[in-house]
C-alpha cells in the first residue's frame, strides 16, 4: 500500500504528470445535497475520476511497469483483468454507455453499477473491500479532478452511497442515495484532451456525517449525445486528505500509451453539388481499444446530410465522429469504416484525418 505522493518517485517522464496528480490530490468535493455549480464555458472530455481515483484509473495505475505492460498486483485490480482482461485497463478512460442519455435507476442493473452495464468492464463490478482506496474527510471543502480525453460538453451529477453501506455486498441502487450530492454544470477544462494530466477541476463540500467505508458514484452526460459515463471511486472517510492506499509502487515505470488509431478518408462517388465518402479508422497501436474518435473540417459552403456507422456532433464546420456501438471494439490492426454523404460545392482532397482512442 503507498499514498499518491509516492507516484513523484517515478522516472523522469513521469515526474510532470506526477506533480499535476498531486495538486489535485486534495479531493474534489461536493457541495451539500441538490447544489449545483454553474461555472460557465464547457466541459469538453472522454475520461474517468482521477480524484478521487475511480476504479479503472487507479488499477491502470497499479499495473504499470517498467515494459509498458499491464500487470496489476492489487487483488482486486487482478481479479478485474482475469475476469475482463487487460483491454479495459488500457480504456480507463472509456466506462460508457452511447444510449444512456443521462439514464441510472432502472437502465444500469443492480450489481453493474461500477461498469454501467457495459460487460467490458464487468470485473470491475466485483464486491471487495480490497479495491484502492481514497481517504477523506466527511464535510472537508476540497478540490475534485475529473480526467479529461476528447471534446464532449455535459453535465457531471456525484452520488454516495448510504450509511451502513458495505463494500462485500453486490452495490444495487438501493445503497445510493437518492439524490447526488453534487450537480457540475459544464466545468472548466484545464490542460489539452487526450492526455493524462488534462481534466475538469472544481472545488465543492464533501457530505458531512459521513464515516468508514463508501462509494462516490459518478455520472457524466454528455449535452451534445446520448453517451453518459458511469464510475466508482471507492473511500473512506477516515480523516485523510485525499491520499491514496492500496496501490503498487513499480520501480521507475515507462507510462503506456492507451493505444493509438489513424484514419484515412476517400471519396467513393461524386456528382454536381456533393460527394460521398469512407473513413477507415485502424488499430495502429499495440494495444486493444474499446472506441475511437475521428475529427475534421469540411470545406467553407459544405455540410453532411447523412452519416451511418459512427456518431457524429457538427459544430459550424468542425465534425467530430465516434464509433458506433457495434465498431469500436478492435484489436491492433483491425480496422472499421464509417461513410458520409456531403452537400455544397467542390470535394475534399484530405486524405488523412486526425484520430483519438476514446
Amino acid at each position: 500500500m503507498r499514498s499518491v505522493m509516492i507516484m513523484a518517485k517515478r522516472g523522469p517522464g513521469l515526474r510532470a504528470r506526477a506533480l499535476l496528480l498531486v495538486l489535485v490530490s486534495l479531493l474534489a468535493a461536493v457541495p451539500a445535497i441538490g447544489l449545483i455549480l454553474s461555472t460557465g464555458g464547457r466541459a469538453e472530455a472522454h475520461g474517468t475520476p482521477m480524484k478521487p481515483g475511480s476504479r479503472t484509473f487507479l488499477c491502470w495505475q497499479d499495473g504499470l511497469t517498467d515494459t509498458g505492460e499491464i500487470k496489476p498486483v492489487n487483488p482486486a485490480c487482478k481479479n478485474a483483468q482475469q475476469v475482463s482482461g487487460t483491454t479495459p485497463f488500457y480504456n480507463w478512460f472509456s466506462v460508457l454507455r452511447s444510449d444512456g442519455a443521462g439514464r441510472t435507476r432502472g437502465f444500469v442493473p443492480d450489481g453493474q453499477l461500477c461498469s454501467g452495464g457495459n460487460t467490458n468492464f464487468t470485473g470491475f463490478n466485483a464486491a471487495r473491500s480490497d479495491w484502492p482506496l481514497t481517504h477523506l474527510t466527511a464535510g472537508a471543502s476540497v478540490d475534485f479532478s475529473y480526467n479529461a480525453w476528447a471534446a464532449h460538453p455535459g453535465w457531471f451529477y456525484v452520488y454516495v452511497t448510504k450509511d451502513g453501506f458495505d463494500p462485500t455486498r453486490t452495490l444495487t441502487w438501493n445503497d445510493i442515495e437518492d439524490r447526488p450530492f453534487l450537480s457540475v454544470d459544464h466545468p472548466p477544462l484545464k490542460g489539452s484532451p487526450g492526455t493524462v494530466e488534462a481534466n475538469y477541476s472544481w472545488n465543492g463540500r464533501l457530505p458531512a456525517g459521513k464515516s468508514g467505508r463508501h462509494i462516490i458514484y459518478m455520472v457524466w452526460q454528455r449535452s451534445d449525445s446520448q453517451e453518459t459515463f458511469y464510475s466508482c471511486s471507492d473511500v473512506v472517510f477516515d480523516g485523510g486528505n485525499g491520499e491514496v492506499t492500496g496501490i503498487h509502487e513499480p520501480g521507475n515505470p515507462t507510462e503506456p500509451v492507451p493505444g493509438a488509431c489513424t484514419a484515412t478518408r476517400r471519396t467513393t462517388g461524386t456528382w454536381s453539388g456533393g460527394y460521398q465518402s469512407e473513413v477507415t479508422v485502424t488499430d495502429s497501436g499495440d494495444v486493444p481499444m474499446l472506441g475511437w474518435m475521428v475529427d475534421w473540417t469540411l470545406p467553407s459552403g459544405q455540410k453532411v446530410d447523412s452519416l451511418w456507422n459512427g456518431a457524429a456532433t457538427y459544430n459550424g464546420q468542425a465534425v467530430m465522429v465516434h464509433n458506433a456501438g457495434w465498431n469500436g471494439s478492435l484489436s491492433p490492426g483491425q480496422s472499421a469504416t464509417f461513410g458520409y454523404v456531403v452537400s455544397g460545392t467542390g470535394g475534399d482532397g484530405a486524405t488523412g484525418l486526425p484520430c483519438r482512442v476514446g
